[in-house]
């Protein structure tokens, strides 16, 4: 059986010709920018104005998922015609991402959250690259931290020259989520279509199993810069302080029950790869607790790896040691 430990020596299959992977054209294409918001008051402004100085942007969607504070209020006060609102009914983040999507009028879109900040230039950079990658239908770069006030704390600016994989990406991407966060991903809004979307019945790790099936029918590409600041504070859903390995373990299913997927993944690979996935999503909580000063709760999720496979616990202790440095 193949390990969590062999996943980056691991062939791709062939891949079949995609009908989706239509040139890029010259000329810069509209981005419609989707931002799902419930009680986002605190930095949706940062948020919204970081999305509008983007000179590559077309529109910026905001979706309120059923706010009860001044999210609504916020975007009504900005005067900018590429803004529009929408409203969710509280039906969850995922949905809202699909309803912004369903109105959205680029040919390329970006899935920002409420309380992160693209970089000047970021959607720029995506752009760039993705003339470089005709055949992608979905870029992505990097991103750092910022704490609540908006102060970095992340140090993944010493990371500079790092690489992330283009090209036939899925097996990888399998085996963990290294995208991370969708504000720094330009996705073609036809696949996006073409694959459904995210899955709403999945309350953690919709994106992961959303970008899987996206690989599954095209090339991603990696442009190396820093486009965003995600912010970590005790609110964030993604939290340690909040939630467990067990919050995540059903998108691994999710993502190893879908036929598509399933069916370009190399014979006899979905058992390592499912491995691989869940020590990664044990690591990142790993990371996650040591970020936020729960170093027992750290411990126990290295034990936890330890369990699933010794020769990874070496790999998942630097990261997580590299966490505490803001790596």
């Amino acid at each position: 059986m193949i390990t969590a430990d062999d996943v980056l020596e691991l062939p791709v299959a062939p891949r079949a010709p995609a009908g989706l992977r239509s040139l890029l054209p010259a000329n810069s294409v509209a981005v419609s920018v989707i931002i799902p918001a419930k009680n986002a008051a605190a930095y949706l402004g940062e948020t919204l104005a970081s999305a509008l100085m983007q000179g590559d942007v077309g529109e910026v969607i905001v979706v309120d998922d059923g706010s009860t504070d001044d999210t609504v209020a916020i975007v009504r006060a900005v005067r900018d015609p590429r803004l529009r609102l929408l409203h969710n009914d509280a039906a969850g983040v995922s949905a809202a991402r699909n309803l912004g999507a369903r109105h959205a009028s680029g040919e390329w879109l970006l899935f920002l959250d409420a309380d992160d900040r693209l970089r000047p230039g970021a959607v720029a950079a995506l752009l760039s690259a993705a003339r470089g990658a005709p055949r992608a239908i979905l870029v992505y770069g990097d991103y750092n931290t910022i704490d609540g006030e908006g102060r970095q704390i992340g140090r993944r600016d010493l990371l500079k020259g790092r690489r992330k994989p283009s090209g036939d990406v899925l097996v990888q991407l399998t085996a963990g989520n290294f995208i991370v966060n969708g504000g720094i991903v330009l996705t073609r809004a036809d696949a996006f279509r073409a694959v459904g979307g995210f899955d709403v019945s999945l309350r953690y790790c919709e994106d992961w199993h959303c970008w899987c099936r996206l690989a599954a029918i095209g090339e991603f590409a990696f442009a190396p810069k820093l486009l965003l600041d995600y912010r970590l504070h005790t609110s964030n859903t993604m939290n340690a302080a909040v939630r467990t390995p067990q919050d995540f373990l059903p998108a691994v299913a999710r993502v190893f029950d879908d036929g598509l997927i399933l069916a370009r993944l190399p014979e006899g690979t979905a058992s390592g790869l499912r491995q691989a996935a869940e020590i990664h999503l044990v690591t990142y909580s790993a990371m996650q607790a040591v970020r936020f000063g729960r170093y027992r709760e750290a411990i126990a999720y290295l034990a936890m790896i330890g369990r699933l496979s010794l020769r990874s616990l070496p790999r998942a202790a630097i990261r997580v040691a590299l966490a505490r440095f803001g790596i």
